[in-house]
C-alpha cells in the first residue's frame, strides 16, 4: 500500500517537503546573511535596504512608505526549479522573479497575499504581451499562518511555468513567445517586496530554504 501510495503522489506532481528543499536541490540561501544576492538599485520598486535575517529566514520591508524592491541573486539561470517557504503578513505584496534582468524585467511568480490577491499565478513583470494566468485554487492549498512550500518550474525559450503550493499544482503557463528583452533565455532570481501602497513598512515578507536545481 505504502508503494502504491508514493506511485500516486510521484504521478500528482514533485513532491513537497514539509520544510526544506527536496532532494537534488541546492541552497542559495544560507540563512545567516545575504552573500550571493544584490539589491537591485534600478527597480521600478525601488531600492530597499531592508532585507534582513531573522531566525533563519530572510525577511524583507519597504523602508520607507512606498520604497519596496527586489534582491537578485548574483548569478543567472535559464531552465530550473526553486523551491522556497514563504511566510507573508496579509496585507503584502511580493513576489518571485524569474529569468530576471538587473532591472526586474522578469516573468513573475505572484505572491500578492492580500485583499483580490493571488498567490500562485504568473505575472509578466514590465514584460510587453505576457497575459497573466492567475493561479487556480491556491487558497485551498494555503496554510494559514504557517510556512508555506512553493516551488516553480521554468523550462525553454518560451517558457513553460508551472507552480506548485503545499505539494498541489496551481498553475501551468505556457508563453507564446519569449517576451525578454533581447530574446535572453537567462536571467536571475530575484524575491520582491513590492512598492507603493501594495505593502506598507509595518508589514513584512518571509523567505526561507531556497534553494535551486538547474534543468540546462
Amino acid at each position: 500500500m505504502k508503494i502504491l501510495l508514493s506511485i500516486a503522489a510521484l504521478a500528482a506532481g514533485p513532491l513537497m517537503a514539509a520544510e526544506g528543499p527536496p532532494p537534488g536541490f541546492t541552497p542559495i540561501f544560507n540563512g545567516q546573511n545575504i552573500a550571493g544576492w544584490h539589491i537591485s538599485m534600478t527597480n521600478h520598486h525601488g531600492d530597499t535596504s531592508e532585507w534582513r535575517i531573522a531566525d533563519g529566514a530572510l525577511t524583507a520591508r519597504q523602508n520607507r512608505p512606498g520604497n519596496g524592491g527586489i534582491l537578485l541573486t548574483d548569478e543567472e539561470y535559464g531552465d530550473f526549479e526553486i523551491y522556497l517557504e514563504i511566510k507573508p503578513d496579509f496585507g503584502c505584496d511580493g513576489g518571485l522573479f524569474l529569468r530576471s534582468t538587473e532591472s526586474g524585467q522578469a516573468y513573475q511568480v505572484m505572491l500578492d497575499y492580500l485583499e483580490g490577491g493571488n498567490v500562485g499565478g504568473v505575472y509578466g513583470e514590465r514584460l510587453e504581451g505576457v497575459e497573466s494566468k492567475p493561479s487556480e485554487n491556491w487558497r485551498e492549498a494555503w496554510k494559514e499562518d504557517d510556512w508555506n512550500a512553493l516551488r516553480a518550474r521554468i523550462e525553454g525559450e518560451a517558457p513553460h511555468i508551472q507552480v506548485w503550493l503545499n505539494g498541489e499544482r496551481i498553475t501551468d503557463f505556457e508563453a507564446d513567445e519569449n517576451h525578454l528583452p533581447t530574446g535572453r533565455t537567462h536571467g536571475h532570481i530575484a524575491l520582491q517586496i513590492h512598492g507603493g501602497d501594495r505593502c506598507n513598512p509595518d508589514l513584512q515578507h518571509r523567505f526561507r530554504n531556497v534553494a535551486v536545481k538547474p534543468l540546462d
